[in-house]
Parts: structure tokens; C-alpha cells; sequence
């Protein structure tokens, strides 16, 4: 079965259940499947119990979806039609007039007991339950693959993988139900949010560990990283949501006490191979392309949401680096989170790509679906750039300028820096006093030459700072 076909039969019983069922409508559209929905499709003037009944009985439908909550059951048992505005509720009536097989009730709430509200003419058959945030991922799953006809525990032929799986991810960290959980909790400022949150992130980090690569002689190592970063992007993704949504909801401490104890706790994954003794700097390669990244995003949903002081304090913190080549654990800044990851130079000589940067190109063409655009990336990447090459704790090399081309202008933060108040907001990133504490890095690229940061063109430290016009309007 390709893009099918529902019809999603719900009652009007509230602002946040309508909001609910649109939710869920808009998920299922993003798993391929093509929603009926009287917001969407029922047209002005159109009979309202007209339009229900047809869906129901269109047989270009695959499935009517029945969202149940107590007002759905209790309307639906009491009437054999429609009832005031009420009408987008089958009735046993329409229920009996079609092939019943075609049903799937979506719990979406339940009585004080724990039991699931259905019409009684629905009572005897199976449903889906969303009602539990905790287990929303897990029902949602097994709603889609119930209309797309590809049930989780298909029998596969004897000797052959099962087609199912290789439409899969094979990367999951075991975050499903935490992340709706922790995403419920956060927008909905439950007292829990924040534990949730930590629940989630402890949980992402501790399973990192099923990413690592076992070099394989049948295998080059470059095309595990490359593809190891693929796979992982839904992944990071979910994460990044979750930090848009903690940022935007949280309280600006406890969002930083959590995020900078899980960003923390990756830094394991720099130099821990599993026990072993022996290894290459290389065979962290995926891990250091994989958390530089959440690093640069974390900080550059900070920046857009305008959460400046809560940037600035996961850039001014020191990291507590448990494990390392030295074996003694020690304080780092935050140029401990930019590794270079070797095996993409290789894999850019080796197959004669002659890219300025690999990783750059990776991270460019893996920015889409994150709804983060790719030039506000740079401008974090120059802020890092900044801090390091004036504290000179540690090397940061902005990859992400190979895109910046000839861009004539400053970066947005130092335009609206012009304004004597933003830039007295924004300076703890740069982590400087006043504009003169830049002077010195602007003084040595004069001696250096554009060309000396090897980006594969000019770029001027200067222009991009709008370091002339920085704190000159009040």
C-alpha cells in the first residue's frame, strides 16, 4: 500500500482536544499518509453530516480513524445522527453500513480506572492507545504501521531479513517515549519538566555508546563515519527539538545546569573505546563530527530564541573531562567540543573530492528538516572562532565560512550589535568587556592576510564583526 488514505472521525469537545487531534494529523501527513480532516477539507456551506457520512463510506479511504475520548463515547451511544454542531461523530448506525475492518479507535483519554472510553458499538474490538504521553511514541508507531499494512512482527520468509526493517532507522537510543514525555512535559510547564528532560538527555547519552564503529578489513573506515553521520540525523534531530523546546520553555539555570551536564557527558566518547587500550585518534571520528555539531546547534538555538545570557554561560563553563589520552582528568573550555575528524581529509584525498572542507559539505547538506538556517550555523561557528582566537584557551576552525563566500556584510547579532543595549547583551558570547577587547585579532589578520585562516578565500574578521559601527547608536 502506498499513501493511504484515513478519514479522522473526532468530537469538537474541546480547544486543546482539537488541538490534539491536529497534532496528530499533521504526524501521520509526515509519515506518508494522507489525512481526511473536516478543517482541512469540509468547505464552507457544505452539509457538515454530509461530508462525515461520505468519508466514511468513500471507498478511496483506507481507514477511518475513530479519536475516542468521553464526550466522542457518550455522543456516539446517545444518537443516531447528528446532534447540534456535534457532527463528526459516527454514529452505530453509519458504523453498521460499511466493512467494520475498515475501524481503528484512537484512545485519546480514559476514565478514572484506567479504561479506555469507546462507543459501545466498538466495545468488543482492538485500539490504539495515544492517551499516555509516555507511551504516545509506542502507540503512534503502531498506528502507522497499521495503515500502511506493515505490521511490527511480520513473519519473513526463512533466510531473509524482513522487508519492513530495511525502511527502518537502524539507529534508536531508546528515546521514543521519553521524548514525547519530555516534550509533553515542557510545553504543558508540568512540575516534572525538568526531570523529564534530564531523563531524556542522560538516556541519549549513556545509549551514544550503540554508535561506535568496529573497524571491519572488509569495510573503509571513511565510509563507516560517513555513513554512521547519515543514519544519525533523525536521531539528532529529535534531540535538537528538544532543546528548541526546553530552551523556549525552561527556566534559563535549570536549562543550562541540565544542558551543560549532558554536553559533559559526551565528551566521554572522545577518547573511551569500550575497555580497549589500544586505538587510533581516528576511531572517534563519528563521535566528533556527531556532538561538534549538537554543540554548534545547541548554542545557535540559543542565539535565535534571543536566550543570550544562557549561551553565553554554556560557552563561559568549564567541562570536567573524565577520560583522556593523558588518563588524568582535567578542566576544559568549550574548544574541547571542535575535533577534527581525520577520516574525511582521508576520505577527501582518497577519493580525489578536493572540497575545501568535507565536514562542512556534510554539515550543509545534513541542516535540511532542522528548521535552522544553515547561515545562522556560520555565525556560531564565527562567534567559537572569536572566543578561541581571543582567550587562546583552544583551536577552533570555522568550517562552515567555506560557504560564506563573498558575503559583502556582518552577520545579523553584530548589525543589531550597533545598538549600544543589544551589544551590552550579546558581548558574555564573544566573552569581551568592550568592541576594543577585538581589536588585537582584527590587528593580527592585518598582518596575517585574509587568506590566512585557509577557508579557500578572503574573509574579513573586521566586516563580519560590523566592528566599526559595533555600540555607536544608543
Amino acid at each position: 500500500m502506498s499513501e493511504p488514505k484515513v478519514f479522522i472521525s473526532y468530537s469538537w469537545s474541546s480547544q486543546s482536544h482539537e488541538r490534539w487531534v491536529l497534532d496528530l494529523a499533521e504526524e501521520l501527513i509526515e509519515s506518508g499518509i494522507n489525512v481526511i480532516l473536516d478543517k482541512w477539507d469540509l468547505k464552507p456551506g457544505q452539509d457538515s453530516i454530509d461530508f462525515m457520512e461520505q468519508m466514511v463510506k468513500d471507498p478511496s479511504i483506507d481507514k477511518v480513524l475513530i479519536v475516542s475520548d468521553k464526550a466522542y463515547a457518550e455522543k456516539a451511544d446517545n444518537r443516531s445522527g447528528g446532534v447540534g454542531t456535534e457532527t463528526q461523530i459516527i454514529s452505530k448506525k453509519v458504523y453498521e453500513q460499511v466493512d467494520q475492518e475498515r475501524f481503528i479507535a484512537v484512545i485519546a483519554e480514559k476514565d478514572a480506572e484506567g479504561k479506555a472510553y469507546t462507543p459501545l458499538f466498538y466495545h468488543s474490538r482492538l485500539y490504539i492507545d495515544l492517551s499516555e504521553p509516555d507511551r504516545y511514541a509506542e502507540g503512534f508507531e503502531s498506528l502507522i504501521r497499521c495503515i500502511h499494512g506493515q505490521p511490527q512482527f511480520k513473519k519473513p520468509a526463512l533466510g531473509k531479513k524482513p522487508d519492513y526493517l530495511n525502511s527502518e532507522a537502524s539507529i534508536n537510543l531508546g528515546t521514543s517515549a521519553l521524548f514525547k514525555r519530555a516534550i509533553s512535559a515542557i510545553r504543558d510547564q508540568k512540575p516534572f519538566a525538568v526531570a523529564a528532560l534530564d531523563e531524556y538527555l542522560v538516556t541519549f547519552s549513556d545509549n551514544m555508546e550503540q554508535i561506535r564503529i568496529i573497524a571491519s578489513p572488509d569495510e573503509m573506515f571513511d565510509d563507516c563515519v560517513v555513513n554512521s553521520i547519515q543514519l544519525f540525523v533523525p536521531v539528532r534531530n529529535e534531540l535538537l527539538q528538544v532543546v528548541d523546546t526546553s530552551c523556549r520553555y525552561i527556566p534559563q539555570d535549570a536549562f543550562v545546569e541540565v544542558m551543560h551536564k549532558f554536553l559533559e557527558s559526551l565528551t566521554k566518547y572522545f577518547t573511551e573505546l569500550g575497555g580497549r587500550s589500544s586505538y587510533k585518534s581516528s576511531d572517534f571520528d563519528n563521535y566528533k563530527f556527531i556532538i561538534n555539531e549538537i554543540f554548534i546547534y545547541t548554542i545557535t538555538i540559543l542565539i535565535k530564541h534571543k536566550k543570550f545570557q544562557a549561551a553565553a554561560e554554556i560557552l563561559n563553563n568549564n567541562y570536567y573531562i573524565k577520560s583522556s589520552s593523558r588518563g588524568i582528568p582535567y578542566l576544559a573550555s568549550c574548544h574541547c567540543f571542535y575535533e577534527n575528524p581525520e577520516s574525511l581529509d582521508y576520505r577527501n584525498t582518497r577519493l580525489n573530492l578536493s572540497r575545501m572542507s568535507l565536514s562542512a559539505d556534510i554539515t550543509k547538506e545534513n541542516n535540511n528538516g532542522t528548521g535552522i538556517e544553515f547561515n545562522l550555523l556560520m555565525q556560531t561557528d564565527f562567534i567559537l572562532f572569536i572566543r578561541n582566537s581571543l582567550d587562546k584557551s583552544g583551536f577552533w576552525w570555522p568550517k562552515t565560512l567555506v560557504y560564506l563566500g563573498h558575503f559583502p556584510g556582518a552577520f545579523e547579532l553584530f548589525n543589531r550589535a550597533t545598538s549600544e543595549q543589544y551589544f551590552e547583551k550579546i558581548k558574555a558570547l564573544l566573552n569581551i568587556e568592550s568592541k576594543l577587547d577585538l581589536t588585537p585579532l582584527i590587528e593580527e589578520q592585518k598582518k596575517q592576510g585574509t587568506g590566512y585562516y585557509q577557508l579557500g578565500h578572503g574573509f574579513q574578521i573586521k566586516q563580519l564583526l560590523n566592528f566599526d559601527d559595533l555600540c555607536t547608536a544608543r
